[in-house]
């Protein structure tokens, strides 16, 4: 059976550039999956597809055991959405936007603003609560953003980078707000660039790219992908670097990669501590000083280097907003329940 989200062979071009090109998902039921890739691989393009913003050219999508391209309006009952851009109303107060978005889906006026109270508190807006949208700052206005997508409690959210534009203590308390909802039973596929939030989040991932689904696993089975662990070795001189990789040469488990401008240069290993020791007495008996060195597990960067060739880059996603003005700005659950 398929999972509360399903895609199989899902197709969406504009124009020359194919944003999505076969794209299958299976998110079980009560799961995250973490939809990973740099912008431009097509994470946004098949969020709207699956959530009706966007026609599909061809596939299939299943959200929530209903047809996407055959029932869309039942489709938009039954899930809640947060764009990656954070879409309220700027001439309304919070407290208001959670209120009108509480009748979009057709709530009791009472119980529409009980719950925007809720929200408010749950978010740390409650100060701000009765000021216009367009007097927050950007964090503010993407956590009113997401309590919109919280108002009603859909068996299915989708979540385009929920927490870009938001402060440590801020991601932190979304997190917190993700895993009630997942463990109260709701499916959650999940945007980011981020592998920090798909460790904290994520039961499953897929690694998409030039609208593809290159890799798939949990966190760890990624990680494993480039390499358990990584040697990192800044050296005091820059004449030094060559041999310095000749060293690191010989205990890494993949190419090692030189940063030249800061004499850092990083490489996969396995054998923890142990190995990092040994690495250090070799670089000691070369006479290669250095100015640091650890051992770190990969990050986002590496896992991209290591799957597509290529760092994650950092530039507007080009496959969906721009070859698709008209639905620019309108990802929110607002437009999504209309």
């Amino acid at each position: 059976m398929p999972g509360a989200i399903y895609a199989e062979g899902l197709v969406k071009t504009f124009g020359d550039v194919r944003a999505l090109d076969g794209v299958d998902l299976d998110v079980p039921e009560g799961t995250v999956l973490g939809l990973l890739g740099p912008n431009g691989a097509g994470k946004t393009t098949a969020v709207r597809c699956l959530t009706t913003l966007l026609r599909p050219d061809s596939g299939k999508a299943v959200v929530a055991g209903i047809d996407v391209l055959k029932h869309p309006n039942e489709v938009r009952r039954s899930i809640g959405l947060s764009g990656q851009f954070a879409a309220v109303d700027e001439y309304l107060t919070g407290r208001e936007n959670l209120h009108m978005v509480g009748q979009l889906y057709q709530m009791r006026a009472k119980q529409a603003k009980v719950r925007a109270v809720e929200l408010l508190e749950q978010f740390n807006l409650t100060d701000a609560a009765d000021r216009t949208a367009k007097t927050y700052s950007g964090g503010m206005r993407r956590r009113l953003d997401l309590a919109a997508a919280l108002v009603v409690s859909p068996p299915v959210m989708f979540m385009d980078e929920p927490t870009t534009g938001l402060d440590p203590r801020n991601r932190q308390q979304l997190w917190e707000v993700i895993k009630q909802l997942v463990s109260g039973g709701t499916t959650l596929l999940l945007t980011t660039q981020y592998l920090e939030e798909a460790d904290h989040l994520a039961h499953n991932i897929c690694v998409v790219d030039h609208g593809r689904v290159i890799a798939r696993g949990t966190s760890d089975q990624l990680k494993a992908r480039t390499g358990g662990e990584r040697v990192e070795v800044v050296v005091q001189d820059r004449e030094h670097i060559a041999t310095a990789t000749e060293v690191l040469r010989g205990f890494g488990k993949g190419e090692t990669t030189v940063e030249e401008h800061t004499r850092r240069l990083t490489v996969p290993v396995t054998g923890g501590a142990k190995l990092l020791a040994e690495v250090i007495r070799e670089l000691d008996a070369r006479g290669i000083e250095i100015d640091d060195i650890g051992l770190r597990r990969p990050t986002l960067d590496d896992v991209f280097l290591s799957l597509t060739g290529h760092l994650a880059e950092q530039k507007d996603e080009g496959n969906g907003v721009a070859a698709d003005p008209d639905t620019k700005g309108h990802e929110n659950t607002k437009e999504a329940s209309r």
